[in-house]
């Protein structure tokens, strides 16, 4: 089991950036609603659900990672993708630069959590 939280460590991370950049992409050039950018990014939003349910079982299997601050950079780079929900405007074209946004800060923190595991 801790072979695949390594394994969707790295699947976050580059699913979070294709996904923000998508994101830039449709806000900037195309100025259109695409489809494709919103299901990326709620792709992303799962990821980091289920990753963080892998930790969970690893934790109560008594695994723990070295150092401590890996559990804060999980939980931040959860909120970090949850939080649009709550704080993004309602028109269309800046709720998605704030989840693009929000997608990009979470593969960060997604990076720092992996080298701090």
């Amino acid at each position: 089991m801790s072979a695949a939280h390594h394994v969707l460590a790295f699947v976050v991370i580059v699913v979070a950036v294709a996904a923000s950049a998508a994101g830039a992409y449709a806000y900037r050039v195309t100025r259109t609603r695409s489809v494709l950018v919103g299901h990326l990014l709620a792709l992303v939003q799962t990821l980091l659900i289920a990753q963080a349910g892998l930790g969970l079982l690893l934790l109560s299997d008594d695994r723990r990672a070295s150092e401590e601050l890996h559990y804060a950079y999980g939980a931040l780079a959860l909120g970090a993708v949850l939080a649009p929900w709550l704080y993004a405007p309602a028109e269309p074209r800046p709720r998605l630069l704030w989840f693009a946004g929000a997608t990009l800060l979470a593969a960060a923190l997604a990076v720092r959590a992996l080298m701090t595991g």
